[in-house]
């Protein structure tokens, strides 16, 4: 089985609301084509090595997000294939990742050497935290996410650092009146407005990482206040997307000074940074020796898995066939070459573990 042929059967699966059977799938191929350990915990990741020690482990996901409508046929996910790509939801992000590491894992059965595929990577990393919690630690790893097309089309580069996420509501409190004595009341809109003018002048951090720059972001992303046309709000909640950086936080804290406003964290997914430039250059090295082009050491503006494995001390970059712009798309693709690329990279260093 090639891997092309590997990702048409694992994008065929849906699993955007319930990951086991895509689960089931990775689990029971690899059973019968290796001869590793393979184990799916309670969560319903599944994890294969091969050895005692987790030297380097390939990482990657089998849930996606929703589908779009026109990918969806009856119960079953719409696929189609070009001479040169493969369309369908999760084809990006990321089973065509997973479907490359499981053929390379297969080929490659090195001491040392980690299979690990998480569920929900899609709603905050909820797979990975629980494989961390239950002590996996590898040395290293490689996240299949998408690093190709960064620096020239066609490249796959390698991540050495990325934003995370950290999802904000601010709220404003004030007391509700009549519109038309709008001064026997606190409009809390205004506040609100206040809290958003202070946003507007903070300035994000940014980082520096193997002298590559990764700059963070942030962005009023929703506004809702008020209960109808003739009443001072009392109260108004603006959402904040914050894109963090390795080290630094933008000092969103500083909208409580606003009176009547209060500043919470739904959501904080970790950024990554590599803290092995030996390692971040052995996976450059490799990846230039299996494709034309040159491989660059790069920076990715989106979250991965790898920000909660660096959080938990493991060396991480990311390195995968999704190109900028692909992933959570109603025409979502992956390049067959790219695939191909991918695995012969996973492949050769898979190959190094045992050098080591």
């Amino acid at each position: 089985m090639d891997v092309a042929a590997l990702t048409r059967d694992l994008v065929s699966i849906p699993s955007h609301d319930d990951e086991t059977a895509a689960g089931d799938f990775v689990e029971d191929w690899l059973r019968a084509e290796t001869d590793a350990d393979v184990r799916r915990d309670a969560v319903g990741n599944v994890i294969a090595r091969y050895g005692e020690a987790d030297a380097l482990a390939l990482v990657g996901h089998h849930d996606v997000v929703p589908p779009d409508e026109s990918q969806v046929d009856g119960d079953e996910y719409v696929l189609e294939t070009t001479d040169d790509r493969l369309y369908g939801r999760g084809a990006a992000d990321m089973k065509g990742a997973v479907a490359a590491a499981m053929l390379a894992f297969r080929d490659t059965p090195e001491d040392g050497l980690v299979f690990a595929s998480f569920v929900g990577e899609e709603l905050g990393g909820v797979g990975a935290r629980h494989a961390i919690d239950e002590g996996f630690a590898p040395d290293c790893a490689v996240v299949g996410e998408g690093s190709t097309g960064y620096t020239t089309p066609g490249v796959t580069d390698v991540v050495v650092a990325h934003k995370g996420r950290r999802a904000s509501t601010v709220t404003a409190h004030g007391t509700a009146a009549h519109a038309s004595e709008p001064h026997m009341g606190e409009n809390a809109v205004y506040r609100a407005c206040d809290a958003v003018d202070l946003i507007r002048d903070i300035d994000p951090p940014s980082a520096t990482v193997l002298d590559e720059r990764v700059t963070g972001s942030l962005a009023v992303t929703g506004i809702d206040g008020g209960s109808a046309w003739n009443v001072v709000p009392e109260s108004c909640a603006i959402t904040v997307d914050e894109r963090t950086v390795p080290g630094e936080r933008a000092a969103l804290g500083t909208v409580e000074e606003v009176e009547g406003v209060e500043w919470t964290v739904d959501q904080d997914l970790p950024p990554m940074a590599c803290d092995d430039e030996d390692f971040a250059e052995t996976v450059r090295t490799v990846a230039d020796e299996c494709q034309n082009g040159n491989p660059e050491l790069v920076t990715k503006p989106a979250a991965t898995d790898g920000g909660w494995l660096a959080a938990a001390g493991v060396t991480c970059v990311v390195c995968g066939p999704s190109e900028l712009g692909e992933a959570h798309t109603k025409d979502e693709s992956v390049s067959l070459a790219a695939l191909e690329r991918c695995y012969r990279i996973y492949s050769e260093l898979a190959d190094t573990v045992g050098e080591n």
